[in-house]
């Protein structure tokens, strides 16, 4: 099975994420963009929908021991690309000329949660998971885009909340909030309510792609201008 592989559902696709945890790591990367190089081909489809087929994990983050193992050999270049790659995966969602919606079916942590927030809309499940940003425990800062298109997704107020506190939220509270459409029961439930969302879209994918590129110009602009000091030098990790 893929590491990440899409369907149709009628006018919709479905991206799903294979790989257990789905942590990112270049074939994870690699797997998101070709999948939506492949959605986008397809003139037919007019929404597409993020989930994974794990009923534990949506995306738990960075693949730590990859990046590990990386760091030991000093493979340098390879952290650097993979860092990029992924930015390229954020880009093509945020830009995306359809709704791009995420069902988080189970735990979303880190760079999972941050995943969900490059996408346009959010419904998660509340039977299993949690959200979280448990980066100011791992001791690994927030690029300067993944500030930007967080707040996007989340109330500046809560946002702050749980980027500088790390703790484990659920659907009913993100719901609350307003950083989910819909917080649903279960799996069924979940992937019920956002199809159905996704089937309320049949736009022009011209003027949809055109409304998100000028809406998230500054979030390209801070990807494009600011990350690259960052990941050139390879600030990574914060350990004092």
């Amino acid at each position: 099975m893929a590491v990440v592989e899409w369907k149709k559902d009628g006018n919709i696709a479905i991206i799903y994420m294979n790989n257990g945890e789905n942590r990112h790591n270049p074939d994870f990367a690699k797997g998101m963009l070709e999948a939506l190089e492949g959605i986008k081909a397809d003139q037919s489809i007019t929404a597409t929908v993020l989930t994974s087929s794990d009923p534990k994990n949506f995306s738990l983050g960075i693949d730590v021991a990859w990046l590990g193992e990386k760091m030991t050999v000093k493979d340098n270049q390879a952290i650097k690309d993979f860092m990029y790659a992924m930015n390229d995966v954020f880009r093509g969602l945020l830009l995306f000329p359809m709704p791009v919606i995420a069902a988080i079916n189970g735990h979303a942590f880190g760079n999972g949660a941050i995943l969900s927030c490059a996408c346009d809309f959010r419904f998660m499940k509340s039977d299993r998971g949690f959200f979280c940003f448990p980066e100011v425990d791992l001791g690994i800062p927030f690029l300067p885009s993944m500030i930007a298109w967080t707040k996007k997704a989340f109330p500046y107020y809560k946002f702050q909340e749980m980027k500088y506190t790390g703790r484990r939220v659920g659907a009913a509270e993100l719901a609350e909030h307003h950083v989910i459409e819909k917080a649903c029961g279960d799996q069924e439930e979940l992937m019920k309510e956002a199809l159905a969302f996704a089937a309320t879209f049949n736009k022009k994918r011209g003027i949809f792609g055109e409304m998100k590129k000028r809406m998230h110009r500054h979030i390209v602009e801070t990807m494009e201008k600011e990350d690259p000091a960052f990941v050139d030098a390879l600030f990574l990790l914060v350990t004092d």
